[in-house]
């Protein structure tokens, strides 16, 4: 908690009234990485009477609890049971010696409130210098009344707790967690409590159906290989086609490593778990085994590969010195993101600072999904990316109607017709890095080391390779992929009977098996059995710098278990209705009713998804507008919160024309993406924040209703739609609206619901 209220920017941003933001973040995120944690701290009342039905117990003190006694500001405990109320934090590093009392304060009047007598209490560096354990209150009637007190303080790494949501969102155990400083958890209310939204309001979901815009690519699913660079060699003019030829394996010092990701509907009950003390949950961890690390899920940051004694891996390594040139080739809207754009420049040879990841894998694996999820994800980063699909290609040339006989080993022509449309692609590739590309993703199935060797040759001097190979075992989900295929690859479009395309289909997978060699040369990333999101491993061999070590941990956090995610603003607020940006102002009579409205939708859209969750800023705005909803865990997150908007917090637009011209005629006008509000913040800094929300998302597994602000939701919706850096500052999402995005097998699609005009 910190010491003064939360503030926002343009349509909201944040930073603390006192003007100390910046150095207790700086405190805060040092204290994150400190061996000794954070302080967590569990207050906790009983109460042994049953006289004070209206009287709510609250705690009031000094900071980070308040940051004064005024018992109007005073925090409310939650009930745990019927005699039992509760109160959890984690208190800032530079605040570990604590007054405080309780009070009693009257639940539906204004009434005077009742401070417990005696002295305060004082917490220091997590022991209580007089462990009181009654807190007696005084009536107006001189009635006394007593309640047992419990204080438990203990050392806290922010990762267990964030492993602590994990752990109660897997099992549904209950966690009081609240007020860590970037994410903050309530455990879900029970139906029917005061704040129930009204039953009378219309329920029927598909009377809300708006269009979605027509710029939006992803709105339908398309076939993800048709969203991929257009070839340019097929339609510009002649291409001589060069002899990759075999070449022998280019000597590597290997380095290895295996990544085990847990199954988190197995590993409870099958494996060991281990108890956080702190908290009372549980996270999980599978044995290790030799030569083996293990990904433990740390629910928020960067990922932790636990090594044994015997492993000597090196997955992220960090060089940060830049010669001019590389800063020259940066990209530009990579300029903002601080760690990538600094750290993603791999030195050495010229031609590493480019990276073409190239797709290995059987038919049917996810090798196009996968390449379409990573190219959006570094798109979204700011870095140039695009994906190069030798299929696409292949229609182009040579047309979409070819039989599985194409694609045998034993067919010359076919051999040389396939080598020579991936070499075209290939060579697209690298020319668009030349112009100022930096990651092209390479998608095609690349099965023998024949190929691969022909693409090493082409790719030297030029670009850095990394092999990214998909590998599935499920013969369930290898069937469901050929079939998808069959619908939507144009290779089958002109076929009317779907059976005899699914036995073509199948003949070209028997013929691309015979002769497929997994990869063992080079750099490269397994993935193994990942596609379902239940479990499977990630193998890593000679893999280092900052670009694909954040590749990594991308893909250890993506699956393709189908899930919507529920996008929306706040209910209008009333520095909505003023027009002034920022502020922490709460809803007006319209967002009030909208928040009913957003309740009672959700609990129809999700009344079969108990494992949904509800997100939320640190605002009260989208506080309040998530109150009614019930039945679901409710999670704050302060990357959240609505774009920065320094000096002009509070301001309207014609305020900021009059007061400050030059901001708001030129240097906003000119480039809104990177315009960077006076101590605050710009799109690409949302971005930058954004991205653990954006992990996060990727990871869940069960339906997240995100409610924030107009800035943030333009960047998360970017993301998704695959919409340009540029646009997003543009991107139209209107209040009282659902943007529904579906996440599934086939890629995107979006839905909206409008609830209100």
């Amino acid at each position: 908690m910190g010491s003064g209220a939360s503030k926002e920017g343009e349509d909201g941003g944040g930073t603390n009234g006192d003007g100390q933001h910046d150095g207790l973040d700086a405190q805060l995120d040092a204290a994150r990485y400190h061996d000794g944690g954070q302080l967590y701290v569990s207050l906790k009342m009983d109460k042994n009477h049953t006289l004070t039905a209206d009287l709510v117990p609250h705690v009031f003190g000094s900071v980070p609890l308040i940051g004064s006694w005024d018992p109007s500001k005073a925090l409310s405990m939650e009930r745990e049971s019927v005699s039992m109320w509760e109160l959890s934090f984690v208190v800032p590093p530079n605040h570990e010696t604590l007054d405080f009392k309780f009070l009693l304060k009257p639940k539906y009047n204004n009434a005077p409130c009742f401070v417990e007598e005696g002295p305060s209490r004082q917490l220091i560096g997590g022991a209580l210098k007089e462990d009181a354990k009654l807190a007696l209150f005084r009536l107006e009637n001189d009635e006394v009344l007593e309640y047992k007190v419990f204080v438990k303080a203990d050392r806290v790494s922010p990762f267990d707790l964030a492993a602590s949501w994990r752990a109660y969102q897997e099992n549904f155990r209950p966690s009081s967690v609240r007020w860590i400083p970037d994410v903050s958890i309530n455990s879900a209310p029970q139906p029917g409590g005061e704040n129930c939204a009204s039953a009378g309001l219309d329920l029927d979901l598909e009377h809300y159906v708006v269009p979605a815009p027509s710029a939006s690519a992803n709105s339908a699913f398309v076939y993800a290989a048709n969203m991929t660079e257009t070839p340019r060699s097929l339609t510009s003019g002649s291409y001589s086609f060069k002899d990759g030829g075999a070449s022998a394996d280019r000597p590597t010092n290997i380095k290895g490593m295996e990544v085990i990701v847990p199954d988190p509907s197995k590993v409870f009950p099958n494996s060991g778990v281990v108890e956080s003390k702190s908290v009372g949950t549980y996270s999980p961890l599978q044995k290790q085994e030799s030569q083996r690390g293990l990904f433990v899920d740390r629910g928020v940051g960067s990922p932790r590969l636990v090594k044994s004694s015997s492993s000597n891996s090196n997955i992220f390594t960090h060089d940060l010195n830049l010669d001019n040139d590389t800063k020259n080739s940066m990209p530009a809207a990579a300029g903002a993101v601080a760690a990538a754009a600094v750290a993603d420049q791999m030195l050495g040879p010229k031609e590493d600072r480019h990276l073409a990841i190239i797709l290995v894998g059987l038919p049917a694996r996810g090798k196009t999904f996968t390449a379409a999820k990573l190219t959006r994800y570094l798109r979204w980063l700011g870095h140039n990316t695009k994906h190069f699909n030798v299929g696409k290609y292949r229609r182009l040339k040579l047309g979409a109607n070819q039989s599985a006989e194409f694609f045998a080993a034993d067919n010359p022509e076919g051999v040389e017709a396939r080598n020579e449309v991936a070499a075209l692609a290939f060579e697209d590739m690298v020319s668009w890095m030349q112009e100022g590309g930096q990651v092209g993703i390479f998608d095609a199935t690349n099965s023998s080391k024949k190929r691969r060797n022909m693409l090493m040759k082409l790719a030297e001097g030029r670009c850095k390779i990394i092999f990214l190979e998909t590998i599935c075992n499920d013969v369930n989900i290898i069937e469901r992929n050929i079939r998808l295929k069959i619908q939507q690859s144009p290779d089958y479009a002109e076929e009317p009977d779907f059976e005899a395309g699914l036995q073509d289909f199948k003949n070209r997978l028997a013929n691309y098996e015979k002769v497929y060699e997994p990869v063992e040369e080079g750099s490269y990333i397994k993935m193994i059995d990942m596609v379902s999101g239940h479990g499977g491993q990630i193998q890593v061999n000679n893999i280092s710098g900052y670009l694909p070590g954040r590749i990594v941990f991308f893909l250890v956090n993506t699956h393709l278990t189908p899930r919507p995610i529920l996008l929306t603003r706040h209910g209008e607020s009333q520095d909505n209705v003023r027009g002034r940006i920022g502020g922490d102002a709460a809803l007006s009579e319209a967002g009030e009713l909208y928040k009913k409205k957003l309740a009672n939708f959700v609990g129809k859209r999700l009344k079969s998804e108990r494992a949904a969750s509800i997100w939320t800023s640190t605002l009260q705005r989208t506080i309040l507008t998530a109150s009614p909803i019930v039945g679901f865990p409710k999670i704050q997150w302060r990357a959240l919160d609505e774009i920065n908007a320094g000096v002009c917090d509070g301001m309207t637009y014609e305020e900021i024309k009059k007061n400050m011209p030059e901001e708001y005629d030129r240097s906003r006008k000119k480039d809104k993406l990177r315009y960077r509000y006076p101590r605050g913040e710009s799109y690409l800094d949302v971005i930058q924040r954004l991205e653990p929300v954006i992990i996060e998302l990727e990871r869940q597994r069960a339906p997240v209703v995100v409610i924030s602000h107009q800035a943030v939701l333009r960047a998360l919706y970017a993301y998704f739609a695959d919409r340009p850096l540029q646009e997003i500052p543009h991107i139209e999402v209107p209040l009282h609206t659902i943007i529904e995005i579906q996440m599934g097998v086939t890629g995107v699609q979006e839905k909206r619901y409008k609830l209100m005009d």
